[in-house]
Parts: C-alpha cells; structure tokens; sequence
C-alpha cells in the first residue's frame, strides 16, 4: 500500500507523509519538529489545522474565566486537574487527538484506568505528555474558523471517547450560548436551562450558568456565577 504523501500548510507547516491514521498522527505530535502555532487535531481519520488566531473577547476571555472558576472547584478543592491550552487528549476508541479549549480530570478516574498519563519518551518521573481515555470534563469555546468541528463531530466523536461532561459555549454572537451536555446510552443529552439560564453540572454537584456584560471600554467580560 503507498502510504499519503507529505502535505505542505501554509507554506510553513508539513504533514509528513504517511500522516493517515491515529497512531501515525499520534507519533508525529511526539516530535519535536511538530509545529508549536495553531491547533492541529487529528478528528476521526482527518487531519485538521487551524491557525487562525483566537479573538480576544469571544474566546481568549472566555477560556480565561472559565479557567480561573474551574480551578478552584476542580484543583484547590483537591478532586483533580484543570488543564488549559496545548493539552493533548487522546482516544483510540473514538479516533481523536485533539487539544480542547479547557480539561478536568479527576483523581478518582486515573485510579479507575478510565484515564491516563502518558510518559514523556525519556520517561522522568513525573513527565507527561498527553492523556489517554476519557477526562471528565472538556470544554469547547466555538470560534468562526471551528464551528461545525465544535458544534456537530466533536460533540459525536467526544461521546464515543466516553467522555462524561461536554460544554459548549458561543460568544459571537447577539444571544450568549452556553450548554452543557451529560453522556447517556444514546450520546449527548442537553441539560435544560431554567429560565434564568440556570443548568446542572453533574461533574461540580452545583448549577451554573455563564453571564457576561460590557466593562467600561465597552468590552465583554464573562463570569460562571454556581450556585448549590
């Protein structure tokens, strides 16, 4: 079998060849020449690139926030790990390599297997450079280059990984849009929202929603307001 030729991105970013299956992709992200800029997914057979750059109020800020109120539940709480940016989760059941916009995995789902740290090739102690399984959390913040990705094949492809607790949120817009999806045995079910934007976060115990309103140079600011 000819194996796929190199593909050159951009000018400046090459896919080498061979580049056609999960544990290809996989072995090419180990690399030190894997590209450092932009967000390279591998998404049930295909390679996918976006380089564009994140905007500032409609997911850089976001992710920010979400970030920063994660934290405290998930880390100072003492459950387990938030993980933002560049963290690279990996599911040979469902097909996926991707890098979301925030990760929470919990202590109790690394002692069950239903997650792992995978060494760094030298194996230090202490070294890791993805996770494999299922985490417990992944949040995606859409964006106008990754819409249909976010909105339709991660939500499918997240569910066959096993991955408990799925939020979507879109800034862009008029309408905030901030939803939480729970894993049943036919895929994603929506958390309803109350009538003041309230849902339930299995994962925190508590009910949540995401606000925003302008600063004083008219700029977005988000919060994730929780409540018992």
């Amino acid at each position: 079998m000819t194996s796929s030729p190199a593909v050159i991105f951009e000018e400046d970013l090459l896919i080498p060849a061979g580049v056609s299956d999960l544990d290809c992709f996989r072995r090419w992200t180990w690399e030190e020449s894997f590209p450092e800029r932009g967000r390279i997914d591998f998404v049930g057979g295909t390679v996918e690139v976006d380089r564009s750059p994140e905007d500032l109020y409609t997911h850089g800020a976001v992710k920010t926030m979400l970030t920063a109120r994660l934290f405290p539940l998930v880390v100072d709480s003492g459950r387990g790990s938030l993980f933002s940016d560049s963290t690279r989760v990996v599911s040979p059941a469902a097909g996926l390599s991707v890098e979301p916009d925030v990760v929470v995995v919990l202590w109790e789902s690394l002692r069950q297997g239903r997650i792992r740290e995978v060494p760094a090739a030298k194996a230090e102690a202490d070294r890791f450079i993805e996770l494999e399984g299922a985490p417990d959390l992944i949040v995606e913040i859409v964006s106008d280059s990754s819409v249909r990705k976010d909105l339709e094949r991660f939500p499918r492809l997240y569910a066959k990984a096993g991955v408990p607790e799925l939020w979507l949120t879109d800034c862009r817009g008029t309408d905030l849009s901030f939803e939480i999806h729970i894993l049943g045995p036919a895929g994603y079910e929506s958390q309803p929202a109350d009538p003041e934007g309230w849902r339930d976060s299995p994962l925190l115990g508590r009910r949540v929603r995401l606000v925003r309103s302008r600063n004083q140079l008219a700029r977005w600011v988000y919060d994730l307001e929780t409540r018992a």
